[in-house]
């Protein structure tokens, strides 16, 4: 059964009542037949995108403590080592998925343990795959402390078309992997900094699913 984010029920509501409309007022006012239709298979096109978007399939996560899971759908787009200077202040394994429009946008815990940081930043709107937008855009950074690979950062980045991030994490909280954590609207990005001793089961240019699939585990 087709599910829906919390985060897009008014979203949805609203566009479905100004596609419902449209279409009343176009029969009414609009008399050249080829020219109602293009205009009302826009509308209802409309209507399919941000239902496709808001889509919230059921994923049955296999809770694993010596596995991290993919966040998020999309494409691994980074994987280096890099100095993360906002928490850590240290060298960690970033690896980062770009969501496209067309990926679901429901962030899932990718470990479970206790919420220990929880930030939100506002910036800029840089494309989701620019090199400065970890640092520069609107994000919201999360820690993550797991009895076995101890503190894990995870970064949701606004993109170029996303204006809003949703996030649940609270410090002190005690989160189960793959639970919903948050929503990106409109496309976006995560970043994840792992230990330098994990190990990746994923290579630059893989699609991921969030909530099932397994990108790092313990050595």
């Amino acid at each position: 059964m087709l599910s829906f984010h919390r985060e897009g029920y008014k979203i949805i509501a609203i566009t479905f009542g100004f596609v419902i409309a449209g279409i009343f007022i176009s029969e009414r006012f609009i008399e050249l037949f080829w020219l109602l239709k293009v205009i009302q298979s826009l509308l209802i096109v409309l209507l399919i995108i941000v239902l496709q978007f808001f889509r919230n399939p059921r994923r049955v996560t296999d809770i694993n403590d010596n596995q991290i899971i993919a966040p998020v759908d999309g494409k691994v787009v980074v994987i280096e080592e890099v100095e993360e200077s906002e928490f850590f202040k240290d060298k960690r394994i970033q690896l980062s998925i770009f969501m496209s429009p067309t990926n679901v946008h429901v962030t899932r815990y990718a470990l479970s343990g206790t919420v220990s940081y929880s930030k939100y930043h506002p910036g800029k709107y840089l494309v989701a795959w620019h090199p400065k937008a970890s640092e520069k855009n609107e994000r919201t950074t999360i820690v993550v402390e797991n009895s076995v690979f101890g503190k894990v950062l995870y970064r949701q980045i606004a993109g170029a078309l996303a204006k809003r991030i949703v996030n649940y994490a609270k410090e002190g909280e005690r989160v189960i992997q793959g639970t919903d954590a948050g929503f990106i609207k409109f496309g976006s990005r995560v970043d994840l900094f792992l230990p330098l001793h994990t190990k990746l089961n994923v290579k630059l240019g893989d699609k991921v699913k969030g909530g099932i699939q397994v990108i790092a585990e313990k050595y």
